[in-house]
């Protein structure tokens, strides 16, 4: 199975109240648990990125819970209106128990 890495763009620096765009992005394969590796003929298992959530100076900002009809590589994008400096929590969830977490810093001026 490939690496999965999660990958987010946040603007470094906002104006006090500013709405900025955040984009999220994770490599990962979103298996339905109905295809069968070619090799072994046996059923890949179920894994789906079942719920995203953001979190800005750790309130919750944006939260989705994601179907197994999400494609590959799920791309979520949202706004948000900074209001002070702070940084942005990102929270990944797989049917398999896995957490994928990064974080970026916005610096408002």
């Amino acid at each position: 199975m490939a690496k999965i890495k999660p990958r987010v763009k946040v603007p470094k620096t906002a104006e006090a109240g500013e709405i900025v765009t955040i984009k999220s992005l994770i490599s990962h394969p979103m298996e339905s648990g109905q295809r069968k590796d070619k090799k072994t003929g046996e059923v890949i298992p179920a894994d789906i990125v079942r719920h995203f959530k953001a979190t800005f100076n750790d309130e919750t900002v944006f939260e989705v819970d994601l179907d197994p009809a999400i494609s590959t590589n799920p791309y979520i994008e949202f706004t948000l209106k900074v209001t002070e400096s702070g940084t942005v929590k990102f929270l990944w969830v797989t049917d398999n128990d896995g957490e994928f977490e990064t974080e970026k810093k916005i610096k408002v001026s």
